[in-house]
C-alpha cells in the first residue's frame, strides 16, 4: 500500500461507507421484516412506484441490477397479494408489464414513509451542513455504473 496518507485515508473512508452501508442495510432488513414484508419486495414496488406505466421484466431487473430469476418470483408473489398485476403489451402476446395495483401504491407509500423515517432516525445525529458536505464529497467520486441516483 502507499505510504500516501491522504491515500491511506481514503481506503478509511471505502471500508467506513462498506461497514455502514451494511450495517444499514441489515437494519432496514430487519425493520421491513417487523412491517410486514423484505426489502427486496420494497425494491420491488419502489421500481414500479417510480414506473407507473409498468415494466417489463428485463427493465425491472435491470434496474434492480439482479437477474430476471429473482425479480419474478417477487412479483409472482405481490401479485398473489394484490399489489401488482401484470398487463399485457399492446402488439407482443408474448410479453407483459408489472405494475403496481392501487393498493399497491398506497402500501409502497405507506411503507417508503416508514423508510424515509427509519433512514432519518439512523442519521439524525447528521446536521444539514454535515449532509451537504458528505453529499459534496460523494459526488467527487468516480461514477463506475450508469445507474440513476435516486431524487433526493
Amino acid at each position: 500500500m502507499s505510504g500516501d496518507p491522504v491515500a491511506r485515508r481514503r481506503l478509511r473512508l471505502w471500508l467506513r461507507l462498506l461497514r455502514l452501508t451494511r450495517e444499514t442495510e441489515a437494519e432496514l432488513r430487519a425493520r421491513m421484516r417487523e412491517a410486514g414484508t423484505t426489502l427486496p419486495r420494497f425494491d420491488v414496488m419502489a421500481a414500479l412506484a417510480r414506473a407507473p406505466d409498468g415494466m417489463g421484466m428485463g427493465e425491472l431487473s435491470a434496474s434492480l441490477k439482479v437477474s430476471g430469476g429473482n425479480v419474478t418470483p417477487l412479483v409472482d408473489r405481490l401479485e398473489a397479494e394484490g399489489l401488482v398485476e401484470r398487463v399485457a403489451v399492446a402488439g407482443d402476446r408474448r410479453r407483459s408489464l408489472a405494475r403496481l395495483t392501487e393498493a399497491g401504491a398506497a402500501r409502497f407509500r405507506a411503507l417508503a414513509a416508514r423508510h424515509a423515517g427509519w433512514i432519518d432516525e439512523m442519521f439524525g445525529e447528521i446536521g444539514e451542513a454535515e449532509v451537504d458536505a458528505a453529499l459534496a464529497a460523494l459526488a467527487k467520486a468516480p461514477k463506475r455504473t450508469t445507474a440513476e441516483e435516486p431524487a433526493a
